[in-house]
């Protein structure tokens, strides 16, 4: 007879059964330095990737100075949080609709010429707004159409832009390349804000506005030194109206991409209080433009620590849970920097908030590429676009019309904790998002379940 050690259970190895180190990863569960950070090769490899991920990065880091610029502006006009949010909000039915036409066009017409009209609009515009800054009484009107004609050739530009990736590297480097967009996206996003702080102190609102119209000549550039990009054969020409209407028929049997889409509606709109950083930086920490530009600073630095350190999310297994957690810590920090009473602390928990978005945000885009038809690609980035873009401006709504009834903080904080509650609502109503894992992509209803 055995001793008691002996009848026991043989030990299983670290990492089997359900003592998993790693809950959201695939064997092996070890990861090596090397693997821990995100993958260049598309850059090294795609001549194409390489322009059009320049072109972007210029582009964005432009459009990270208007940003900023604009709430500064529009809120030095009315000193009003809620007209900040207005203005954003008023932005949304053409983000929407540029997004839409752009993402049917985009799958039926040489995405190349999309993105190159699209640029040379954008920086049309981003003058037109230079030059009204510059006017001994700028017109907020100009503004709020100046800025919403942007906000239609963004969300024109976005789609194609984002169904182009797939043509430019290979399927094993997909993950790649989009993890690298985040990179690029994020390194704009710091150094943006930082440099429309100094701007804005230095040189006034206009400074922003015309390095926003140079970026866009930058990405123009690099836009028409990239190869054609050409419809799939076998497209059907139809009208871009169908084409919409086609794509949400599709979206409306996809119910792990709708969880994606709600998900990250979720966070922005309770979660992103933007519109409020001016008053934070100005009202509540009594600080100054720079301060405001930090706080548009604070979550794309985070987010660039998360983004360069992708790799492992290449590996990841339980993608929808994953995405959830990454939420659910962007609602936390988001709560702590409203609570917080010290500049601080409030820069820290940005920064936390902007590292789990931008792991939420690769797998969001890992999760839609891997599941979406390609014949859709188009359609479904351009409703991702949407949600991405049209979150934040609904986002800035919310929270100024909150910080208008109560208080800037109370907005902030309300904000996080809905966005925790709401993503327990997403995790229990859409349960096949939150059930998705990579290592079921063979099955015959992963795509849809």
């Amino acid at each position: 007879m055995g001793s008691v050690r002996d009848r026991r259970s043989p030990k299983r190895p670290w990492g089997e059964g359900s003592w998993k180190p790693a809950l959201f990863l695939e064997p092996p569960y070890r990861l090596s330095v090397a693997r821990l950070f995100v993958d260049v090769t598309p850059l090294r490899e795609s001549r194409n990737f390489r322009l059009l991920f320049t072109g972007h990065l210029a582009s964005m880091l432009g459009n990270q100075l208007t940003v900023v610029a604009i709430a500064y502006q529009v809120y030095q006009l009315t000193h009003s949080s809620l007209w900040v949010g207005l203005v954003s909000l008023f932005q949304l039915p053409f983000l929407i609709w540029g997004s839409l036409w752009g993402g049917a066009l985009g799958d039926r017409t040489d995405k190349r010429r999309i993105l190159a009209i699209g640029g040379a609009l954008l920086a049309l515009l981003s003058c037109g707004l230079a030059v009204n800054s510059m006017l001994a009484h700028p017109s907020l009107v100009a503004i709020v159409l100046l800025s919403a004609a942007a906000a239609f050739g963004g969300g024109f530009v976005n789609p194609a832009r984002n169904a182009s990736i797939p043509r430019l590297v290979s399927p094993t480097k997909l993950v790649s390349a989009y993890s690298l967009n985040q990179v690029g996206i994020q390194v704009a996003t710091v150094v943006g804000p930082a440099i429309s702080g100094l701007l804005l102190a230095g040189f006034g609102v206009a400074s922003c506005y015309w390095v926003d119209v140079a970026s866009f000549v930058v990405f123009v550039v690099a836009t028409l030194r990239m190869d054609p990009l050409p419809p799939s054969e076998g497209v059907t020409a139809i009208s871009s109206w169908r084409a919409t209407k086609e794509g949400l028929a599709y979206l409306r049997t996809h119910k792990v991409a709708q969880g994606v889409y709600v998900a990250d509606l979720n966070a922005m709109i309770f979660g992103m209080p933007r519109a409020l950083f001016p008053a934070m930086g100005l009202t509540v920490f009594h600080g100054g433009p720079q301060l405001v530009g930090l706080f548009f600073a604070a979550p794309g630095i985070g987010a660039l620590l998360g983004a360069v350190t992708t790799g492992w999310v290449e590996r990841v297994d339980r993608r929808g849970r994953a995405v959830i957690v990454a939420i659910v810590v962007w609602g936390v920090a988001i709560t702590l920097f409203g609570l917080s009473p010290w500049v601080g602390l409030a820069l820290v928990a940005l920064a936390v908030a902007g590292w789990a978005d931008v792991i939420s945000a690769v797998l969001r885009n890992a999760i839609l590429q891997s599941r979406i038809e390609d014949q859709y690609r188009g359609r479904l980035s351009a409703i991702q676009m949407a949600v991405v873009n049209g979150g934040p401006r609904l986002g800035d709504l919310e929270s100024g019309a909150v910080a208008g009834i109560t208080s800037t903080a109370v907005s902030v904080v309300s904000g996080g904790l809905a966005c925790v509650v709401g993503s327990a609502f997403v995790a229990w109503h859409w349960r096949g998002f939150w059930n998705e894992r990579a290592s079921e992509l063979g099955s015959s209803d992963a795509s849809h379940s």
